[in-house]
Formats: structure tokens, C-alpha cells, sequence
């Protein structure tokens, strides 16, 4: 089908010849200057003079002495002009959207030629208008019903404030455009403005060509009104009769044509009206398929399947992919056959998608977050977050060196000194310097990235993507050193995040070649044969309208501004626009209601269901996969396996009860040695809070006993007294366990070290008054080591084995229940738990490990116990021992004993239970180790989700 800017070539070549060199082309947008270009040099059939090609926009530029504001510069002006009117001391980040919006406004207010003073009236009398005589009686009756809303009887505090900001809206609107003219520049309302109502513009071309235009804004109008009155404009109208009909009563039948049925008197097309070649197009056969998809993703993945069908990537240009929801692009890019030689992409990839934006990222909260001002130092974690970022081997080739010294010296709160190893790792953890901004120090680490990439990576993503944000930061830097961004850091990292979250990469490439992707707005001027529309959802198509502004609707609508109707009205247009000359459209939607879908096609689908002849063909888009649940794999004990098992002489108690959680969980660290995920120190895990406070107590007890042991209720006494002393202990513990004695001056803890240091000494003063209770007693031993040897017998043979570990604490105490003197395992424990009772030896060894017992705690200081029952170094008296849980947080309980039970039964004596123990334990370890038993899953599924192995699993 024979495209409109065939049309509009053919005709332009017809009235003007070849010689267009004092002719302007002007096109809503900038992509459709290139086709056109091409045709109008096709239909000459030779060299020809061009036109000048420009966008509505350039237009206005070439004729003011304004230039169009930086986003970012223009916010930070109505903000200052926001806190000189209203007094209201707002910061620029809480106050971004809200300049947004108000530029948003003056914007619409300007293009609209309305008069401000008008739509920012004062009306301090909110049941009478004073002054009303230039409304109109529909205009008055607009106003009236909106300022009922505002009676005292319905006077919240919401509608207070708005009334507050809405009484300056004036001032403000004044204010920043004088304050903007007095430096030069403009938001775009204001410029339009200026160029529409300056009559002595001398226009520089002879002919304006505006072609393709739909809604046309009031300072637009104007000016084509003069031009065309000078006889030096002319007009080409795409549109189609489908949505131009009109009822008997006037009013069109499609809001499609709202804008052109208004234009087409005032400013003639060059073109025949009547053609039905060229407007008549929507009628005629097409082939129209609705795709409902589950997922936005299924219907990014059917491009393959839609460009290989009927083999539509052979028409190249031809072919067009729209996204309606342009966040689909990068799944799209992914989704393109080999067969495509070459893709045009107009639409922009999101800047927060990338890597650079990421690592920025990182940087701020570095900075941010993970620098104390006053030590001079920065917090591991974040740190190690940099070091890890892809990007840092570009910043410096010590990167990993530097992680790896950090990691296995155990350095915390490192100073920029020991991270600055090269000139790289300086500019990357440089002390931050109030004479030298934030943005400053991005735009060092970002331009030291670029000079390695320019020479290591080809990727023009990577590129285009260190280019985007060395821009932004590059002028937030500007505005930050001008004065005009003067915010605290906080503030600063905020809009920064906000910027990033609202940049576009724009994709570089020769439009009139390949499959054409783009959004909506692109579509404009363009036809194609053959077009794939994707995730064409109500909200996405038209656009979710936002009707956020300080001006109300009803005012709005009263002023002539733009409202939400006009918006749909020219969504209206651009979808039908898009298909008309089509002869194959494909049409995609969502129809989950998940994840904040609606699930319903757009409006204009639906009308083209109802209102058209057209035979639309409806199918269901599926995945074509069934969902894969995954299974644990079962492990069978072969020869690599067993050789693996050989080699362990030893288990521990934690081995032990990690095969009785999950024999898979075994595997994989004992037998596969695959470590777990290394702690982060600054975070406190429950791990690292318990050995702070067993070291804690073993250097207090120590400094506690005398000679041979023995603490005496004085020693208790004086250390409960002394609370420095148990502070003094706990830090030489952290100094230890955390920073692993590297450290010989005073300790820089975190917030959350702090905290739990305290909670530390806290629990240490409870230790100490239980143990009061006890005096005199005896410690035998802190941190004692207890093994012993054992024998099983596999199906292989004989096989022995050492099993054992570390006791927390072995005591000795008299027993006055028992009138008997007993010695005590004790295992210390900080968290807080629920115990559930163990009536039986069997349960200890259930599998799995039944959640909530604490089966495991039973097994381990059991087994300590029965080591130290027969250790004549340890218990050379044959006292009766028995295994205890001291859990510090359930100390306050009166009477409270931390020997364990059996049933009802306290174990005062582990050999009254040994022979049933020891026959279980045996059991287990032999399963463990005897090859026809595989290590399987368990059956406990709850036991995987805190499993550091549940991602190899793949349960």
C-alpha cells in the first residue's frame, strides 16, 4: 500500500521542482525527515536541493534568543522562586515532583496561550467570585461547582494547605519566568510563548511545509496562522475518513479525528481530501489478529515466532515492532531471529538498567552510608559491594587484591589509606572533601572507568550508557559548583536517583534501514506493512493518563487548558494512525491481572471490535512449557565418593546432626567441601554473637579462678561490682573474634556492634548471678577439647573414626538435691528458644531433626558428656557427669537448672543412658559412612529454606 509521505513527496516535487533549498520541512518529531528525504530524492529521479528538515520544537528555537533550560536547572529555579513566595521551606528533593508538576502547568499554560492571572485568581471569598464579568456562563458555572467543594463546612487540613500553595501560584508562575529571562533561558511554554506573540519575527525560510501534525497548541496555531497569512505555510494532513465521520448532531463518531476536523478549514491540506487512495485506508481488507499473553515477557518472546512467520523480516522497514510499554525493549532486543540482518531501535534503553547504574548506585550509598566523617574510616560491607562491582576492574587491577587482603586480614573499618593502592583504588576511596562535591568525585571514577573501557570494550550499550551518566553527573557537578543545586548530601543522592530513574539511552542507527522497534510516538508520519504491537493494555494504551496538577479539571476545562480528555484524543490518533495503511497488524496485550495488570485490552481494541467491519482473529498466547518443579538429586556412594569419605578421620558434633538434618546437606560440605557463603562481620550474625560471648566469658572465668579452680562467691561479687571489667573483657572478645587481635588500639565499633556489645555485658552480668548461686564451685576447664576414638563396621569392613569437638565449660559442683558432687558439661546458649521435650534417646536421633527440639543441642554435649564420663585427665574421680544447656536468656527463671532431661528424668549421670546413646550414635555414623546408602534430601522441606545449599539442589 502506497505510504503518506509518498503522497506528500510526490506533491512537493510537483509544486516546488527540485530546487527546495528555501523551503522548511517541519515534522512533530525528527524521525520521519529521513523517509521523506528518500522519497522526495526517488521521485526526482535525480540530484536535488534539499529542504530544511526541522522539529516544531527547532522551529521556535531558531526564532528566540531563549534557550531551553536543563531539566534539572530549571527545577532547582522554581524552587527557589517556590521558597521566596510562599515561605514554605521544603527541601529539593521533597520538592522535585512538585516543580515538575508546576513547570508542567506554566507549560500548559503558555502553549495554551491562557491567561495566567485568570487561572491563578485569588479568590479569598470562596462563595463569591468577585469580578466574573469576562466568564461565560458555562465557564461560571464550571467554577462555581468546583469552589463548593470549598465551603467551611468541608475545610480539611488537606484542602488548607492546597489553598495556601494554590493563592501563590501566580507569584511563583511571575517570579521564575523573571528570574529565567534574566539568565537567558526558558522551560518550553514560555519560549512558544514569547515567539508567538512577538509579531516582529522575521521568518528566514520563503515556505513552511508542517506535515503530520494532529493536536496543534494555541501558540503553534498562532504562529501558522501568520505564516499562512503570509502566504508562507503549507499543510499535509494524515488522517483517514474511518474517524472523521460525524453524527447528525456534529459531534465525530471517534475521538481519533478531535483535532484535525478542526483544522482542516483553518489551515487547508495540500493534498485531496476527497482521495480515498490516500484517506480511505481503514476500510479496506486487513488482517487483524488480538493475542492475549499471560506475561509481558511471552509476548516480548513471540517476535521470534511473529518475524519468522510468512517471513516478515524480509520486508525490513517495512516491518514495525511498537512498544506500547517501552520497558519490554530490552527483552524485545534479546528476542530478535538470527535470520534479522538489520534493526532499527528509536525508543530509549532506561538508564537504571544498566551497569554504570548500578555502580553509581553503590558509590552514593558508599559515601553515603559506609563513611564515617569522623573516624575517617569506611564500612567493610560497602567496600567489598564496590570491589565486587564488574566495573571496579576497570577502576584499578588491585581490585581484587585489595578484596581478597581485606577478607583474609580480617581489616575492618578500613581508612582511605589502606585502600588506596594504586592511583585507581585513590580516586575510588578518596576522603571525602568538603571543598570537592560529591558529583566531582563521580565524574573522577566515571571518566577512569571510560579511559579503560575505550580501549577494552566494544560494547556500544557500554558505551553510550558511561557517556549518558557521565553527562548527568557532569551537570549536576555544574550546578552543584554555580550555587544553583545547593543541597546537603542526603538531598543530593536522592535526586540524583531520581534522574537516573527517569534517563533514557537513545539508540543511534539509520531509520530507513532494517526492522523498525519503537514506542508510540515514533509511529507519526509512518506507515508500515506489516506491525506487531506489544502489551497494547488499557493504561499503556492511552498511556496511564496522569492528571496530576495544581490546576483542578474543572479550571482547567474552564481556561481552555489540555485535560484528560484531550489526552485520550490524541492516543486515539496515534493508534489508529498506526494501523490504518497496514494490511497485516498483530495486536498483543496482557490479560493476568497480576503484578498490577488490569488485564484488560485498551479501549481502542475494543472499539475497533465494535465499531469496525473489520474480521479480527482472536487467539491465546502460550508459554508452550509446563512448569519443571525441581528434584534434590539422590548422591550414591561411588568410587570418587567413598575416596572422598576415607579421607574424613573426624566428625564433629555439628557433621553429625547436619547428616541427621539433611544427608544432602552433608554432602556438600563435608564430602564436596563446598563451603558456605562467608558471614558479613558488621551484620552480627547469631554465630558471631555467640562466640563474642564464649570468649567473653572464658577470659572472665579465667581472671576469675584461683589456683585450682575454684570460684568464690568474693570474685563473683567483685566482678557484678566492677562492670568496667566485664566492658574491658567483652572488647578484648570482639578484638578477637571480629577483628581477630589485628587491632592495638582502641576498637571502632558500628551502630550494630555497639548494640550488641551491650547486650553482651548484659548477658555476661546474668551469667555471673547464676553462677552466684552455685558458689563455691570449681571450673575444670573453659573451652575445653574432648575426643574420642571409635570403631563401626561398613559393608566394606571395619572402619574407625575420631569424633569430639570443643566444651564450652566443664564444671564442678556439689549438688545439694543429690547430696553429691557431679561434674557438668555446659554449653552456653545466647539465643532464645522455645525447648520442646525429649522423652526418649530415640528421638535425639529421629531424621530429620524435628524443628523446634533442638535435638542437636541434646547430641552434642551428650556425647561431650560421655567423652569426659571415661577421661581419666578430666574426671579422674569418676564423678557423675551430666550435659547441660545454660540458655542466658531463660536464666530468670526461678529455680532454673540448665541440666538437660530425658522425659521427666534430669541426666545426673550420663552412663545411666550411655549404652542406648551410644547405640544410636553408632548407628548414624555408620549409615553415613556405608556405601549401599545414598545421601538423599530430606523429607523436611522447612529445613530448606534457610539450607545455604537450597540453590544446588535446585528443591
Amino acid at each position: 500500500m502506497k505510504k503518506f509521505l509518498e503522497y506528500v513527496a510526490e506533491d512537493i516535487i510537483s509544486k516546488y521542482g527540485t530546487d527546495l533549498s528555501r523551503i522548511a520541512v517541519v515534522f512533530p518529531n525528527k524521525r520521519a525527515s529521513l523517509f521523506l528525504n528518500e522519497l522526495l530524492a526517488k521521485q526526482a529521479g535525480h540530484p536535488i536541493w534539499s529542504p530544511a528538515y526541522i522539529t516544531i520544537s527547532e522551529f521556535f528555537n531558531q526564532h528566540s534568543k531563549l534557550t531551553i533550560g536543563d531539566s534539572i536547572k530549571l527545577i532547582c529555579d522554581i524552587h527557589k522562586s517556590f521558597t521566596e513566595c510562599t515561605g514554605i521551606d521544603e527541601t529539593l528533593d521533597h520538592f522535585y515532583g512538585w516543580g515538575q508538576m508546576l513547570i508542567s502547568d506554566f507549560d500548559d499554560i503558555d502553549k495554551n496561550m491562557a491567561d495566567a492571572s485568570q487561572v491563578f485568581r485569588n479568590v479569598k471569598n470562596l462563595h463569591e467570585l468577585d469580578d466574573i464579568s469576562y466568564l461565560d456562563d458555562e465557564q461560571k458555572k464550571i467554577l462555581k461547582r468546583f469552589f463548593s467543594n470549598f465551603t467551611d463546612d468541608n475545610n480539611s487540613e488537606l484542602k488548607k494547605r492546597f489553598m495556601q500553595l494554590w493563592c501563590h501560584l501566580e507569584d511563583i508562575y511571575n517570579n521564575f519566568r523573571v528570574r529565567l529571562k534574566h539568565q537567558g533561558i526558558a522551560y518550553e511554554g514560555m519560549m512558544y510563548r514569547e515567539v508567538a506573540s512577538d509579531p516582529a519575527i522575521d521568518y528566514r525560510y520563503d515556505t513552511y511545509i508542517f506535515i503530520g501534525f494532529n493536536v496543534i497548541q494555541k501558540v503553534e496555531q498562532q504562529v501558522f496562522m501568520r505564516l499562512y497569512k503570509e502566504k508562507k505555510a503549507r499543510f499535509y494532513w494524515d488522517f483517514d475518513k474511518y474517524y472523521m465521520q460525524k453524527k447528525q448532531s456534529g459531534i465525530l463518531i471517534n475521538e481519533a479525528g478531535h483535532y484535525i476536523s478542526r483544522y482542516l478549514d483553518k489551515y487547508p491540506n495540500e493534498l485531496d481530501c476527497s482521495n480515498d487512495a490516500i484517506y480511505d485506508n481503514l476500510h479496506k481488507p486487513k488482517e487483524i489478529t488480538y493475542i492475549s499473553a499471560t506475561t509481558e515477557n511471552i509476548q516480548a518472546r513471540y517476535i521470534n515466532t511473529w518475524l519468522k512467520e510468512n517471513e516478515r523480516y524480509k520486508y525490513g522497514r517495512n516491518t514495525a515492532i511498537v512498544l506500547c510499554d517501552e520497558a519490554l525493549l530490552s527483552t524485545a532486543i534479546h528476542c530478535i531471529p538470527e535470520e534479522v540482518e538489520s534493526v532499527n531501535i528509536t525508543t530509549g534503553y532506561p538508564l537504571f538498567q544498566t551497569s554504570i547504574s548500578s555502580f553509581v548506585l553503590q558509590l552514593l550509598d558508599l559515601r553515603i552510608n559506609g563513611y564515617s566523617s569522623g573516624k575517617g574510616t569506611f564500612r567493610t560491607k560497602h567496600v567489598m559491594q564496590i570491589l565486587s562491582h564488574p566495573y571496579a576492574q576497570y577502576v584499578s587491577g588491585q581490585s581484587t587484591t585489595i578484596k581478597e587482603k581485606l577478607a583474609n586480614e580480617r581489616i575492618y573499618n578500613p581508612t582511605p589509606a589502606i585502600l588506596s593502592q594504586d592511583k585507581g583504588l585513590s580516586t575510588l576511596f578518596r576522603s571525602p572533601d568538603n571543598n570537592q562535591p560529591l558529583t566531582q568525585w563521580l565524574l573522577d571514577v566515571i571518566r577512569t572507568i571510560a579511559d579503560k573501557c575505550g580501549t577494552t570494550e566494544k560494547d556500544q550499550l557500554t558505551q553510550e550508557s558511561l557517556f549518558r551518566m557521565y553527562t548527568l553527573c557532569n551537570r549536576m557537578n555544574e550546578l552543584v559548583k554555580s550555587g544553583d543545586l545547593n543541597v546537603d548530601i542526603i538531598t543530593l543522592q536522592k535526586l540524583i536517583v531520581q534522574i537516573i530513574n527517569s534517563t533514557s539511552i537513545p539508540f543511534h542507527g539509520e531509520p530507513a534501514e532494517g526492522i523498525q522497534i519503537m514506542g508510540i510516538l515514533e509511529t507519526r508520519n509512518l506507515d508500515f506493512d506489516h506491525i506487531l504491537i506489544l502489551s497494547c493494555n488499557e493504561g499503556n494504551m492511552p498511556k496511564g493518563i496522569n492528571d496530576s496538577s495544581f490546576i483542578p479539571y474543572s479550571i482547567r476545562k474552564a481556561n481552555g487548558l489540555t485535560t484528560i480528555d484531550n489526552k485520550v484524543a490524541i492516543y486515539a490518533y496515534y493508534f489508529y494512525n498506526l494501523i490504518q495503511r497496514a494490511t497485516d497488524v498483530t495486536i498483543a496485550y496482557n490479560c493476568s491481572t497480576e503484578n498490577g495488570h488490569t488485564g484488560e485490552m485498551s479501549r481502542f481494541m475494543l472499539q475497533l471490535m465494535i465499531e469496525s467491519n473489520a474480521k479480527i482473529r482472536r487467539v491465546s498466547l502460550q508459554a508452550g512449557q509446563q512448569m519443571e518443579f525441581s528434584h534434590a538429586p539422590i548422591i550414591a556412594k561411588d568410587k570418587n565418593i567413598r575416596q572422598a569419605l576415607d579421607e574424613i578421620g573426624y566428625l564433629s558434633p555439628t557433621s553429625i546432626n547436619r547428616y541427621m538434618r539433611c544427608p544432602l546437606q552433608f554432602y556438600y560440605n563435608n564430602v564436596a567441601q563446598i563451603t558456605e557463603p562467608e558471614e558479613d562481620m558488621d551484620e552480627m550474625s547469631n554465630r558471631i554473637f555467640g562466640n563474642v560471648f564464649h570468649n567473653a566469658s572464658e577470659i572472665l572465668y579465667k581472671q576469675l579462678m584461683d589456683k585450682d579452680g575454684s570460684i568464690t562467691r568474693d570474685s563473683i561479687n567483685y566482678a557484678i561490682k566492677h562492670k568496667e571489667l566485664i566492658g574491658r573483657i567483652v572488647d578484648m572478645a570482639f578484638t578477637k573474634v571480629i577483628f581477630e587481635g589485628k587491632s592495638n588500639k582502641k576498637i571502632e565499633y558500628n551502630g550494630l556492634q555497639l548494640i550488641n556489645r551491650e547486650v553482651i555485658i548484659r548477658y555476661i552480668g546474668r551469667l555471673l548471678e547464676i553462677d552466684l548461686q552455685l558458689t563455691p564451685f570449681k571450673i575444670n576447664n573453659v573451652e575445653a577439647s574432648a575426643y574420642t576414638d571409635i570403631t563401626i563396621y561398613t559393608s566394606l569392613g571395619e572402619r574407625k573414626l575420631r569424633i569430639g569437638g570443643r566444651i564450652d565449660r566443664l564444671d564442678q559442683i556439689y549438688d545439694k538435691n543429690t547430696a553429691c558432687t557431679r561434674l557438668r558439661i555446659i554449653d552456653y546458649k545466647t539465643g532464645r528458644y522455645t525447648m520442646k521435650k525429649i522423652n526418649t534417646i530415640d528421638e535425639i536421633f529421629k531424621m530429620p531433626i524435628e524443628a523446634g527440639k533442638h535435638a542437636d543441642y541434646f547430641l552434642q554435649t551428650m556425647l561431650y558428656a560421655m567423652i569426659i564420663r571415661h577421661d581419666k585427665d578430666y574426671n579422674p574421680e569418676s564423678l557423675p557427669v551430666s550435659p547441660a544447656l545454660l540458655f542466658i536468656q531463660h536464666t530468670s527463671e526461678e529455680g532454673y537448672d540448665p541440666t538437660i532431661s530425658i522425659g521427666k528424668e534430669r541426666i545426673i549421670d550420663i552412663s545411666d543412658f550411655e549404652d542406648e546413646f551410644t547405640e544410636r550414635l553408632l548407628n548414624i555414623i555408620t549409615e553415613i559412612f556405608e556405601p549401599k546408602i545414598p545421601f538423599k534430601p530430606t523429607e523436611d522441606k522447612s529445613i530448606c529454606e534457610y539450607c545455604p545449599y537450597h540453590s544446588l539442589c535446585g528443591r
